[in-house]
């Protein structure tokens, strides 16, 4: 895929990695179109307020988009939260909203998006976690949601293989709003091993712009420090 001219939809992109993937896609001349229930600070990006668990205001906006713009060339699929606790510590209603997030609103956002990209042989790429591949305490919820996305982009790229691409990125920690809020046992020890959005949104990037029937099929990008992988 050429990033130029592509237009590309970000679910999340009101901040941290969604924003900087936008910010790189503008760059590479590309239009980035942004999908988040918190759009106060994207003024220049297209943005419609969404929230990823509301299935039904996700297919609106994303049929919205695809009828204004003339289609989707690809998705980034960045929307995702924590609640971090012990299993017994956290209610069941905010569990759920974990999954509901990263895993029912990756699979919504990709549901709808799935016509228009099969129509321009676009790309998916979804975003798991670290914490896909090794679960940890306190994240219970987190680990379930982000192996199932994991899960879910091996099955979805078997399912569309020659129709779209799909990548499942890996990342370890950003210096994001991500940790904003938690208590002490739940914040990074270190924040100098937490990679930069930026950063990870070249690698994005990467996975995009691979020439015709090549797939990167998951990328784990991680401080070279990181504590959570292996």
């Amino acid at each position: 895929m050429q990033l130029k001219n592509a237009k590309i939809l970000i679910t999340g992109g009101g901040s941290g990695l969604g924003l900087a993937c936008a910010s790189a896609i503008t760059n590479a001349g590309g239009t980035a179109v942004i999908l988040d229930r918190d759009i106060s600070n994207v003024n220049d990006y297209r943005s419609y307020e969404v929230d990823v668990t509301d299935r039904s205001a996700v297919e609106t906006a994303i049929t919205q988009v695809a009828e204004e713009l003339g289609g989707i060339d690809a998705l980034i699929a960045a929307a995702g939260m924590d609640i971090p606790g012990e299993l017994d510590e956290i209610s069941a209603e905010q569990w759920e909203q974990v999954l509901n997030v990263n895993l029912l609103g990756t699979v919504s956002a990709t549901r709808a998006a799935l016509p228009h990209l099969k129509k321009s042989h676009g790309r998916v790429v979804t975003v798991a976690s670290t914490l896909a591949l090794k679960g940890a305490g306190g994240a219970t919820a987190y680990s379930a949601s982000k192996f199932a996305v994991r899960g879910f982009s091996q099955a979805l790229a078997a399912e569309t293989k020659g129709k779209i691409g799909v990548t499942c990125l890996i990342p370890g920690g950003m210096n994001t709003k991500f940790f904003d809020g938690r208590s002490e046992q739940y914040m990074p020890q270190d924040n100098s091993r937490l990679n930069e959005p930026a950063s990870v949104a070249e690698a994005v990037l990467y996975a995009l712009t691979q020439p015709e029937n090549v797939e990167i099929r998951e990328m784990l990008i991680a401080n070279e420090m990181e504590d959570s992988w292996p």
